[in-house]
């Protein structure tokens, strides 16, 4: 992994948050006048036409434009793994890994429909995190250094970037960090992830129960980035630098799942609205998924029962943005088509 002295540490990552941008109303603005004119009845195309205005925003330009879509998929192996927690063992990782850069996996598929680009960061997979549940998964300088490592996906000249991850026993920190961030209990945010049976649910909830014990402490200041350390895995600490890099490069984000979603919830206590470059994709069938959306207040794009991970959701996504932006910036205007407006 490479070293980021400039990013050493969680206090630098406090300190960047402060520069973040906000959305350009003047391009949000110049949308929405422009869905006014549009051969359409005013709301005709539901969400899409919100999507537009959001793009717009985000990328700080009217008319939005998809032009270099990136899947950023990170990949880190759990200590916590060792549980049981999984019913994969944690080589999967690893071997998931190279099925994706040979092309063989489902995210290669779905990005080959969406025409987008696909990376695969790796992150140390042969020295998984701590067990959580012993003591933190990572120290801050850790957290900290996944965090910037993820901030290299964010380059120059993408317009879109969708988030996603492979580890196995990330499902188990993912209801760890969504347990300790908004409460209520182990079995609200635990389910089955990778498919384990009922007494692999039941080492879960134990595992989550007692990993967020230990770190009640730290869980409790509100300091999501700490939370993160202690909780979570060096691939979601690098989805939430991923979040934060495109925050300042003004590239609107999709996250994928579960543990996509609860990475990046972990930079809500941070400051308000910094989640408002991102969409979550779709609402995942692990149970836990629901119930973080509705905590962050946050409508899926679509509800297809995936739960797969590796960005399958995000990159499925893509198109339907696409789609959006075709009929925003395509679309005739009444008058450029000689069609009769609303009635005044």
């Amino acid at each position: 992994m490479p070293e980021f002295t400039a990013l050493a540490s969680l206090d630098e990552i406090r300190r960047l948050v402060g520069d973040l941008p906000g959305p350009d109303l003047a391009a949000r603005d110049a949308a929405a006048e422009r869905q006014q004119h549009l051969t359409k009845p005013a709301g005709a195309l539901g969400r899409l036409e919100t999507l537009a205005l959001w793009l717009a925003e985000w990328q700080n330009r009217h008319p939005p434009r998809i032009d270099h879509p990136r899947v950023a998929v990170f990949a880190g192996n759990h200590g916590v793994a060792g549980r049981g927690v999984s019913a994969y063992p944690p080589a999967v990782t690893a071997q998931m890994v190279r099925n994706f850069i040979d092309g063989g996996a489902a995210i290669n598929q779905l990005c080959r429909v969406a025409d987008a680009d696909l990376r695969v960061y790796e992150l140390t997979l042969e020295r998984p995190t701590a067990d959580f549940v012993e003591g933190p998964a990572m120290s801050e300088g850790e957290c900290a250094h996944a965090i910037a490592y993820g901030m290299m996906a964010v380059e120059p000249g993408i317009d879109l970037l969708a988030l996603g991850e492979m580890g196995i026993g990330n499902t188990t920190s993912a209801a760890a960090l969504a347990h300790a961030l908004f409460g209520g209990t182990a079995a609200d945010w635990v389910g089955p992830g990778t498919g384990v049976d009922a007494a692999g649910i039941l080492r879960k909830t134990e595992t989550v129960t007692a990993a967020v014990l230990r770190h009640r402490a730290v869980a409790g200041n509100g300091d999501g980035l700490v939370t993160l350390a202690s909780l979570g895995g060096r691939e979601l600490a690098a989805i939430a630098g991923a979040v934060l890099a495109a925050r300042l490069a003004r590239v609107p984000v999709v996250l994928d799942g579960y543990a996509a979603t609860a990475a990046a919830a972990a930079l809500l206590p941070l400051a308000e609205g910094i989640l408002d470059h991102c969409i979550v994709a779709h609402v995942s069938a692990e149970p836990g998924h629901r119930r973080l959306l509705a905590a962050m207040g946050r409508e899926p794009l679509f509800d297809l029962g995936l739960r797969l991970g590796e960005a399958s959701g995000a990159a499925l996504a893509i198109p339907l943005l696409k789609a959006a932006v075709a009929c925003h910036a395509g679309m005739a205007t009444f008058a450029e088509a000689g069609v009769s407006g609303p009635a005044e």
